[in-house]
């Protein structure tokens, strides 16, 4: 991967997934005891089951190695702060080159990771596993959607097909409340998405107080069973909206070039539905 590639090009996108394996186990540790501060260190020591630590020490080496890619600065010295609500962000070294503000957004679970990052705009990203439906049902999940997303799924058979898409709207609506910073503290059912047949998103009710026509979706699939989506912000401050989306795979040691794959345009807004609070 080049400078000019990881460079702040406002209009493209990156997407780095690591699965665990990629970054052998005796050498994670080392990069985790040289690369993480303190806050990460002590909250590794508090996990109790080895592969949840091994899972959070992958995912946080994988945001300083693509942070020091993208930015030029050495993993160790990378300074993240994070909002009152966990959200992480970069702070800038002092005289640094002014360029458009650079956002990212991790994601993990059992076993996979996955790092998104933008310039001038806001990212958010999610990643869910098609098997966790088989560990505990998800009916607790869409007890918590919107009543037009719990009308939709009723009319999906039971099994792999519903279970598919009921994971495809919480990896959406996941992504869209860490790209604004809300995470779980925005309702689920305050927004909704109408999702196309095998990918992609058709359109999009904000909650209140959004703008229209404000975010871009996209969801992909990295691995076989392994759902991705992407909630990105059309651009602040002039920035132009994203035009393209550039995945990496694996820990990023090398310079291996990126999959370069489209990026829709932004959704049209889905009505509010009688009854239903916006």
């Amino acid at each position: 991967m080049s400078a000019a590639t990881a460079g702040p090009d406002p209009g493209t996108v990156h997407l780095w997934f690591c699965p665990n394996e990629a970054l052998d186990e005796a050498t994670g540790d080392m990069l985790a005891e040289h690369w993480l501060d303190e806050q990460e260190h002590d909250v590794a020591r508090r996990f109790v089951f080895p592969r949840d630590r091994r899972q959070y020490l992958v995912a946080h080496i994988l945001v300083r190695r693509v942070l020091s890619l993208v930015t030029g600065v050495p993993e160790a010295e990378a300074t993240i702060w994070r909002s009152a609500r966990g959200r992480p962000f970069l702070q800038v070294p002092s005289g640094a080159p002014t360029r458009p503000s650079l956002d990212f957004n991790l994601s993990h679970t059992h076993g996979c990771n996955v790092v998104a990052v933008g310039h001038g705009r806001r990212v958010g990203v999610d990643i869910e596993r098609l098997d966790r439906a088989d560990e505990r049902g998800l009916e607790w999940i869409v007890s918590s959607y919107a009543p037009e997303e719990r009308a939709y799924l009723a009319t999906l058979p039971p099994g792999r097909q519903r279970d598919r898409a009921t994971l495809r709207l919480w990896t959406l609506k996941e992504a869209y409340a860490k790209a604004r910073g809300l995470g779980l503290g925005l309702p689920f059912d305050s927004f909704s998405f109408e999702l196309a047949e095998d990918r992609g998103v058709l359109g999009f009710r904000p909650p209140e107080g959004d703008t229209e026509g404000r975010w871009v979706f996209a969801e992909l699939e990295p691995r076989p069973q392994v759902l991705v989506s992407l909630a990105l912000e059309q651009g602040t401050g002039g920035t132009p909206a994203p035009s393209r989306l550039l995945v990496h795979d694996g820990f990023p040691w090398g310079r291996a070039r990126p999959r370069e794959l489209p990026l829709p345009q932004a959704h049209p807004d889905l009505p509010v539905p009688a009854g239903a609070g916006r």
